[in-house]
């Protein structure tokens, strides 16, 4: 009897352990990923990531001052530690983007080609990755400093140490070179799981150039990477983004869960908590800009922004238009009016093989977000006609003049107008009370859970760079 009961409990516990395995598969989740799908799903986290509206995720727009909040102030005045938002832009962008990049890369490159031509695809679509995770990496270094790099992503070391931020910038800009130099326009990539360009090889190679020419020049101030940054910009500048149809853009959907975040994190959520800047809008009043109605919403016929860090009354302000705010709206990552606008520079500073002028750049750049914004090229050229508008008679330097200008471009890409005030110092920002131009951040602090779990390589980190502050300026940004 005793051996009887041994057997039946012994049945019955692997009975159970069967139905308890049963209940803990889902059996609507696959269990071998193609990698191709997990690039699709990087490339929409990246979109999303780089678009929100969340405070908790991305305050690019309040750092640029595009946006103000109305009631809750400490991002407006620049505490982005009480809600731990540089952690949670790092770990977003290292977890849901850098990382299914590199599992989508090992994924596809575990895929013997079957012929000659699906090798070439094949190559093509890793080719992609490496460009995607280029331009992860680069936000994060020009966010952050010093970040991990050659020894992240992997489960195997668990405290990576940090690379320096110049050999990351000259490492991103070698990649590229590789990618664009390696792609064949002769064959296909993704196809339709490629959300940007539906796999279009010759798209992928204006963008990884326009990123070039991007990076060089945030790279071209500083003498060690100077000779690489020229380089770049000499090699890229000619077959870069030159329309708004090569924009490097995401296609929202009218339905969740592929809505526009910007929809979510306002419109769905019925929020009331940011409104326009008045450092932006009164910069577009002063100058009569024609994308003012497609920016924001008017208040008796005129432009109201927030006094920036000061709060704001939410009924008598200006709001983000329905334009922006859109279920459907399309997020950008880099357009045509930018890389003019950095064409323009390439031009202004001499010293680079570059076509055109600065100030037929500069038209192009405006006129590009004119039209882009839904205005009309009549509308730019009226606009540039403006003596306080045209290059040629508009106040200061060529940094103020392309600074201003592309800094208006940017309206919506809080981290990319952030970035270029930053490097241009253009146009003058506002101070929130009781504080100094100074306070301003030009950099993101590293997590507390760098802190925490990785602290000898975050010191490290932060001595390598100066200091874990807001206020330390990066290598790029010292003149």
């Amino acid at each position: 009897m005793k051996k009887i009961f041994v057997y039946m409990s012994a049945l019955l516990m692997a009975s159970s352990c069967a139905k308890l395995d049963s209940l803990n598969s889902d059996p609507k989740k696959a269990l071998d990923v193609p990698g191709e799908m997990v690039f699709t799903s990087a490339e929409k986290n990246l979109f999303d990531l780089m678009t929100s509206n969340n405070v908790n995720l991305n305050v690019f727009r309040l750092l640029a001052q595009q946006q103000s909040q109305v009631t809750y102030l400490d991002e407006s005045r620049y505490d982005l530690a009480a809600r731990n938002v540089p952690q949670f832009f790092w770990h977003s962008m290292y977890r849901d983007v850098l990382k299914d990049l590199e599992q989508a890369k090992i994924l596809i490159e575990g895929v013997a080609p079957l012929s000659d031509d699906q090798a070439v695809v094949k190559q093509n679509k890793l080719l992609i990755i490496d460009i995607a995770q280029v331009y992860s990496y680069s936000v994060l270094v020009t966010a952050f400093g010093d970040i991990p790099y050659t020894s992240a992503l992997t489960t195997e070391n668990l405290s990576p140490s940090y690379d320096l931020q110049k050999t990351v910038y000259a490492d991103l800009l070698a990649r590229l070179k590789k990618d664009v130099d390696g792609l064949k326009t002769t064959h296909g990539s993704f196809g339709s799981q490629d959300l940007v360009y539906a796999g279009s090889v010759a798209q992928w190679i204006k963008f990884a150039n326009s990123l070039r020419l991007k990076l060089g020049l945030v790279a071209l101030d500083d003498a060690t990477t100077a000779a690489a940054a020229t380089t770049a910009i000499n090699e890229a500048a000619g077959n870069v983004i030159a329309s708004n149809e090569d924009n490097f853009r995401l296609k929202y959907l009218p339905a969740q869960p592929n809505t526009n975040p910007i929809w979510v994190d306002l419109v769905q959520s019925n929020r009331a908590d940011y409104v326009p800047a008045n450092t932006l809008v009164n910069l577009m009043n002063s100058v009569s800009d024609p994308r003012r109605p497609f920016y924001f919403t008017a208040v008796g016929g005129q432009y109201v922004g927030g006094t920036y860090g000061s709060g704001a009354d939410y009924e008598t302000t200006s709001h983000i238009s329905a334009k922006v705010t859109a279920a459907d709206f399309e997020a950008l990552l880099i357009d045509y009016s930018e890389v003019e606008f950095a064409l323009a520079e390439a031009a202004a500073r001499g010293g680079l093989t570059v076509t055109g002028t600065a100030a037929d750049h500069y038209n192009k750049g405006v006129t590009a977000s004119i039209v882009y914004w839904g205005g009309t090229t009549e509308q730019a050229n009226t606009y540039l006609a403006q003596a306080s508008v045209a290059y040629a008679t508009a106040t200061g330097t060529w940094q103020q003049k392309i600074g201003t200008q592309k800094y208006i471009a940017l309206y919506n890409r809080g981290y990319d107008a952030w970035t270029e005030w930053r490097r241009l110092d253009f146009p003058v920002f506002n101070v929130p009370t009781g504080m100094t131009y100074a306070n301003i951040p030009v950099r993101l602090t590293y997590p507390a859970s760098e802190q925490n779990l990785n602290k000898i390589n975050y010191e490290a980190a932060a001595k390598s760079i100066g200091a874990d502050t807001y206020a330390n300026k990066l290598f790029w940004d010292k003149k």
